[in-house]
C-alpha cells in the first residue's frame, strides 16, 4: 500500500485553518479598526457631524488642552483611579491575607455575595447608589437616626463631596473583583513557603510581606491595568449618578467626548479627546507594565 497520501511532509502548512478566522476578522475591521481609524482622521477636523468636514490640523488638540475644564476632568480621572483601583487592590489584599491565616466556614457564599456588585449593570448600581445618596435616602435617614443631623446633606449635589462618594461606588464595585483574583493567586502559591515561614516564626505581616505580596505580584498586574482603564474610560456611574455635576466637580473627559459630539455637535473636537484618552490609557498601562516588569 502507497503511503504517499497519508502522511504528509511535516513542513507543509494547512492554511485552511486560517480560513476560520475571516468572520472575526472581518468584524474587527467593520466595528474596530474602521471606526478608530475614521475618528483618528475626524479628530485633525472641524465637523459638526453633517455638513463637510474642514481640516483644521492639531487645533482641536491644542483647544482641548488649553480648556481648563477639559484639563480639570482629566485631574478628576486621576482621583477616580484612587476609588476604582487603589482602595480595591488595598480591600482585595487584605481579604486575601486573611483567608491565609484565618479559615472561615461558607466562604464561598461570602465570596459570591462580595462578587455580587460586579456582575451588576452599572445602570442599575448608580440608581440604586443615587437613591442611597439623596437627600432623604437611607445614608441620610441613618445618620439622622444616631443623632448626626448636621452631617447629613445632598451628598451628591456637593460640590466638594460628589466625586469622592462617586469614587466609593468604584470601590463598592471593584473589590468584589481584585478579593477574587487575589484569592486565586493565594491557592498557586506553595504552601511549603508559608510553611517556612511559620518554621521562622514570621507573624501575619511578616507572612504577608513576605510570601503573600510576592506571590501574587502577576495578579496585582492585572488588577492595576484592568481597575486603572475603567477609572479612566468610565462613563455610566457618572452620567447616572450625577450627569457630572454639580458644575463641572464630577465632569470627566467621557462626558466631555459625550456632550461634545451629541449635544454640542462637535464631533471633531469629541474625537480629538477620545484619542488623547486612549493615549492617557495606553501611557498609564504601559507605565505600570514598565514598573513591575520581571527584572533579570
Amino acid at each position: 500500500m502507497s503511503t504517499k497520501n497519508i502522511y504528509r511532509p511535516q513542513n507543509k502548512i494547512d492554511y485552511s485553518s486560517y480560513l476560520y478566522l475571516i468572520p472575526a476578522f472581518i468584524f474587527y475591521l467593520a466595528f474596530v479598526f474602521f471606526p478608530l481609524i475614521d475618528t483618528f482622521y475626524n479628530s485633525f477636523t472641524e465637523w459638526n457631524g453633517i455638513s463637510e468636514k474642514k481640516w483644521v490640523g492639531l487645533d482641536q488638540y491644542i483647544n482641548n488642552l488649553s480648556d481648563k475644564k477639559i484639563t480639570s476632568s482629566i485631574k478628576h480621572s486621576f482621583i477616580l483611579i484612587i476609588f476604582y483601583s487603589f482602595f480595591p487592590i488595598v480591600i482585595g489584599l487584605g481579604i486575601a491575607g486573611i483567608m491565609v491565616r484565618v479559615k472561615i466556614k461558607g466562604m464561598a457564599m461570602y465570596r459570591a455575595i462580595l462578587f455580587l456588585p460586579q456582575i451588576l449593570s452599572m445602570i442599575v448600581v448608580g440608581i440604586a447608589w443615587r437613591w442611597i445618596y439623596a437627600p432623604k435616602g437611607p445614608l441620610n435617614s441613618g445618620l439622622d437616626f444616631f443623632g448626626l443631623e448636621d452631617i447629613s446633606r445632598a451628598w451628591l449635589g456637593s460640590f466638594d463631596y460628589a466625586l469622592p462618594f462617586v469614587g466609593l461606588i468604584g470601590t463598592w464595585v471593584m473589590f468584589g473583583f481584585t478579593m477574587i483574583l487575589f484569592i486565586a493567586g493565594v491557592q498557586k502559591i506553595p504552601s511549603e513557603l508559608y510553611d517556612a515561614a511559620k518554621v521562622d516564626g514570621a507573624g501575619a505581616f511578616a507572612e504577608f510581606f513576605n510570601v503573600t505580596l510576592p506571590g501574587l505580584k502577576g495578579e496585582i498586574i492585572v488588577a492595576l491595568v484592568f481597575t486603572v482603564t475603567l477609572a479612566l474610560r468610565n462613563f455610566d456611574l457618572i452620567y447616572i449618578t450625577t450627569g457630572g455635576g454639580p458644575g463641572t466637580s464630577t465632569m470627566i473627559p467621557s462626558m466631555f467626548i459625550y456632550k461634545k459630539a451629541f449635544q454640542m455637535n462637535q464631533v471633531g473636537s469629541a474625537s480629538s479627546l477620545g484619542i488623547m484618552l486612549t493615549l492617557l490609557i495606553f501611557t498609564l498601562v504601559s507605565l505600570i507594565l514598565l514598573i513591575f516588569r520581571d527584572k533579570k
